[in-house]
């Protein structure tokens, strides 16, 4: 290696005259100072005498130049030295790594203003080769269409490219401001273990047989909730950990395998005080991180928050993009009152609320509308394709009328039945203008809401509301509280969590538990950013009296709740304090303060949409003498 790397000379620059600046940070200032950088060849210019090389490390560029005829008396450089440095120059090509000794020179009026080190160049008078490259698969450079996968097999050459290290730079400038954030705020960082028990019913677990224990399997850590919830039954009072969770999901755009979370846990806390900690640390991570002062927009250092039924019912899900408005109308209620206003579909679901069918606290079926603005322009092949939209959610279709004068319907087989009384009291309620295209969705609460919460994000990203992804200078947080504790499966005819089933409820629906699930809302709470949910978290339950009965409410026996969670429920019996926490995401974080339009681009190493590592071909087959002493066969 060092004969191919220069030998004698490597070690003269690794051990003697050492790195003076990174490639990025030399400045006008600078003039006339002797410098040695370290980096690789971003681009090479041979300009028939002088050789031109952009040198880049994860600082920047900085431009040096090998002239054969350069003398300076600063530097007593041997003429030999730097006809060498230059021949070395004439050698070199993209991705080598050099090491170069040379003098800081102004480039007068020739500067590159797309450089941050672009009024300066370094005339060369000493270089080595620390190491050959070959051909990169594809170039180094900050835009490029190379297909995701390539880039993925060639990570490491991936991340040598701007944007995704100065992603992972700002990632680790989250980490370090968190861990300053917490711990001035009185939180011990403590570790919870990866490998678990097994806990079937919430998300699904990676599974790692134990080889001591033939026939038994880890899980790998979904998240420290339960044992940060023990470290407050310890004493610790405030806790926060930066950790690795895993989860055994379909992935997304803003999922992956395993992934990172910053999580939270306190003792003697209410809801506000869980908020006030978060919205201190969300403001510091924003300063420390993209030098932005979240007071200016939020000058009480709180974010405003909205109520669980109000998110959903404006905006069909409970993490709103409240950049842009085209809020949603709930019809329900309107058209119970107008016996469906001549529209078949909407009397088949107010028929069943009038004979007592359907409860009018807790509709299982409802009847929204958005309306899009006349100004979106939509031509009726657009709106055509609003259909194709909705349709690929599982929706049956999409019903629509455009406003014409005078509140008139048209475009529309809506238009042949609705009276005209219905007619002009859903043009008031949605408040619909000539030109105006209004859309409706009707029948199971849970697919309306899903829908139109996607359509509304759609069409504004059609309209420019908002881009395709990232932030656009727009920072709109919200609290979301208040939701309801259980929600019903209609498959199983049954109650479940809505979240998970250590959540304290409100103490005024307490009483609601046994006789009225469905209305009984608790302290869970989620902050949302632009449209998505960036941490989430909860005030636990310490009472174990409420406790069981939260249990006989989901049809969890003693037995299984012991089997299942018999640990902790040990340990709140002696002496929990009240408390509750919040877990972000970390990876989330990165991808909303860059701007970036998938998690894969803030995570140095990740998986693809299928979750496979194309880099180190992960998951791979292991020997069969492997799975024989696991214990384990493969019936593939």
């Amino acid at each position: 290696m060092l004969a191919r790397s220069g030998g004698s000379l490597l070690a003269r620059f690794i051990d003697e005259l050492k790195r003076t600046h990174r490639c990025g940070s030399l400045r006008a200032g600078d003039v006339g100072s002797e410098v040695v950088l370290f980096g690789w060849v971003a681009t090479r210019r041979d300009h028939g005498g002088c050789v031109f090389i952009d040198l880049r490390d994860r600082e920047g560029i900085t431009q040096i130049v090998f002239d054969p005829a350069y003398r300076d008396p600063r530097t007593a450089a041997d003429p030999e030295v730097v006809a060498r440095a230059h021949k070395l120059a004439e050698e070199a090509r993209a991705e080598w790594v050099l090491g170069v000794r040379g003098v800081v020179v102004s480039r007068g009026t020739n500067v590159n203003p797309k450089l941050a080190t672009g009024e300066i160049e370094v005339h060369v008078v000493e270089a080595t080769i620390f190491n050959r490259a070959d051909t990169p698969p594809f170039s180094i450079d900050d835009e490029i269409d190379t297909r995701e996968e390539v880039r993925l097999e060639y990570r490491y050459l991936d991340l040598r490219r701007a944007p995704l290290q100065k992603s992972l730079v700002r990632r680790s400038r989250i980490n370090q401001a968190t861990r300053s954030y917490l711990s001035g705020a009185g939180c011990i960082e403590l570790e919870t273990p990866y490998l678990v028990r097994n806990t079937p019913g919430g998300a699904r677990n990676f599974l790692v047989p134990s080889r001591p224990s033939p026939g038994k399997f880890y899980a790998l850590a979904e998240s420290p909730q339960l044992f940060k919830q023990l470290f407050m039954v310890a004493g610790f009072d405030r806790y926060f950990q930066i950790v690795k969770c895993f989860r055994d999901e379909d992935l997304r755009v803003d999922r992956q395998p395993e992934f990172t979370q910053i999580d939270i846990e306190m003792s003697f806390v209410n809801q506000n005080d869980v908020f006030r900690l978060i919205e201190g640390l969300v403001f510091a991570v924003w300063k420390d991180a993209l030098g932005i002062d979240l007071k200016e927009l939020y000058p009480s250092g709180q974010f405003p928050e909205m109520p669980y039924a109000e998110s959903m019912r404006l905006y069909g899900n409970d993490k709103p993009d409240l950049r842009f408005g085209m809020p949603h109308v709930d019809l329900t209620e309107l058209m119970i009152d107008q016996n469906g206003g001549g529209i078949p579909f909407f009397q088949e679901i107010t028929e069943k609320f009038k004979s007592g069918a359907f409860r009018r606290d807790l509709p299982p079926q409802i009847i929204k509308a958005l309306v899009i603005p006349a100004a979106g322009n939509f031509s009726r092949a657009e709106s055509d394709k609003l259909e194709d939209f909705v349709k690929s959610m599982g929706a049956k279709g999409l019903a629509r009328a455009k406003v014409g004068d005078g509140g008139a319907w048209t475009q529309s087989p809506l238009a042949k039945t609705v009276t005209p009384a219905a007619r002009d009291a859903i043009n008031a309620a949605v408040g619909a203008k000539p030109g105006d295209l209004i859309c409706f969705q009707f029948g199971k609460e849970s697919q309306v809401q899903t829908v139109m919460a996607n359509l509304r994000v759609h069409v504004a990203k059609k309209m420019g509301l908002i881009p395709e992804y990232g932030h656009n200078n727009q920072w709109k947080f919200l609290w979301v509280v208040n939701p309801p504790l259980f929600e019903y499966n209609e498959e199983h005819k049954s109650w479940v969590a809505a979240h998970h089933a250590f959540t304290r409820p409100h103490d005024e629906h307490v009483p609601l538990i046994e006789s009225d699930p469905g209305k009984v809302l608790c302290y869970r709470y989620d902050l949302v950013l632009n449209g998505f949910e960036l941490g989430g978290g909860s005030i636990r339950l310490h009472d174990p009296d409420v406790q069981k009965r939260v249990f006989r409410a989901l049809g969890i026996s003693e037995a299984d709740a012991e089997d299942k969670f018999g640990f902790l429920l040990r340990a709140l019996s002696f002496g929990a304090p009240p408390h509750g926490g919040i877990a972000l995401g970390m990876d989330r974080l990165c991808l909303l303060l860059s701007g970036a339009e998938s998690l894969r681009d803030v995570i140095p190493f990740p998986k693809t949409q299928k979750g496979t590592d194309l880099m180190t071909d992960a998951p791979n087959q292991v020997a069969p003498e492997q799975l024989a002493e696991l214990k384990i066969r493969n019936t593939d």
